[in-house]
């Protein structure tokens, strides 16, 4: 029997993101964090850019993934736990739900509940043989990993997306390092990293001509104006996507339009004209750049795929046994 609500719920609440945003609008280069576009709209936004013709990435990472996809299962192997981060529509994961051989649970891990909720129930009318254990929470801090009833020969976290990019490359060996630990010694990481590519293309995925990823980026301040009681005019801001080739990542910004003064939970944030907020990084790397990241957070890089174009990359790591790194997950708990 399926689990059809989360086991482990820890939502980020609302004084979490009070912090967050009061911190980053006070910074001399104001920014959001990107995980407050995926509220409830946000997700379905997001839904909607990666069917779209100009963002590559979702349809190349599929495209590798069902070509690859006996290689995979046989890495990842029979009994494994799949953990994904991020897990979204949770679309990938069932072409590794509909190969992998006695899979002895799924965990998505999501941080908007809403859309968490209806991929589980979607999830157990599907597989109603497999165990879907979802955890509400923001991966990148607490949270905790729910109880597995059977056996299980490893972990494998599955990271697509290409959401690795999201995060400086200073912080990848830490963030790759907290996922070895919650893999343990032998366990595995499947990840999609985006490789660096013409700029033109990047554009085009980033500042689609529908204004899709505008409204996407804008939502942040409607959130922001919901729940926390701020008074952002969001017609007075605009969407700015642009690869910054010297270190070599998109970044999106909201352009405030006038010199302004905003309200946030009683706090004056004053903008100058063309002052913007940075709510995302979006790095793009070499799969050589990605696999001395890796090797330094304690992962062997088994097998690497790309498209024909080159445009997208898949890795299969596994924890290596020699490795320095404490394997202990320092912000992710079993119970």
């Amino acid at each position: 029997m399926t689990t059809q609500t989360p086991l482990v719920d820890s939502e980020v609440g609302t004084d979490v993101v009070r912090r967050e945003v009061l911190s980053g609008l006070q910074k001399p280069v104001k920014e959001l964090p990107c995980k407050l576009f995926y509220d409830e709209k946000g997700a379905r936004l997001f839904d909607e850019i990666c069917d779209l013709d100009e963002y590559y990435l979702t349809r190349t990472e599929i495209a590798i993934i069902e070509s690859k996809i006996g290689e995979i299962a046989s890495l990842m192997g029979p009994h494994c736990l799949l953990v994904e981060y991020g897990s979204g529509s949770s679309r990938k994961s069932r072409l590794l739900l509909d190969n992998l051989k006695n899979i002895a649970a799924y965990v998505p891990i999501d941080i908007c509940r809403e859309q968490l909720m209806e991929v589980t129930a979607s999830l157990c009318e599907s597989y109603p043989d497999l165990d879907v254990l979802p955890v509400c929470a923001d991966f990148t801090g607490d949270f905790e990993l729910p109880k597995i009833d059977r056996p299980v020969s490893k972990r494998v976290v599955f990271f697509p997306g290409s959401t690795i990019g999201n995060f400086h490359p200073r912080e990848v060996v830490r963030f790759l390092r907290h996922i070895a630990g919650i893999c343990g010694e032998g366990g595995g990481l499947l990840i999609g990293v985006d490789l660096v590519k013409d700029p033109l293309i990047l554009h085009e995925a980033y500042d689609d001509p529908d204004g899709v990823t505008a409204q996407f980026n804008m939502n942040i301040l409607e959130r922001i104006n919901r729940e926390l009681g701020a008074d952002f005019q969001t017609g007075q801001f605009s969407h700015f996507a642009v690869y910054n080739e010297n270190v070599g990542r998109v970044e999106m910004h909201l352009v405030s339009q006038t010199d302004q003064e905003v309200r946030v939970d009683g706090v004056d944030i004053s903008f100058g004209v063309g002052e913007t907020i940075w709510t995302e990084s979006a790095y793009k790397y070499s799969p050589e750049r990605f696999r001395r990241l890796a090797g330094l957070a304690g992962f062997n890089v088994e097998k690497t795929w790309t498209d024909e174009r080159k445009l997208f990359s898949v890795h299969y790591l596994t924890v290596s046994l020699s490795s320095s790194v404490s394997w202990a997950p320092r912000k992710a708990h079993v119970v």
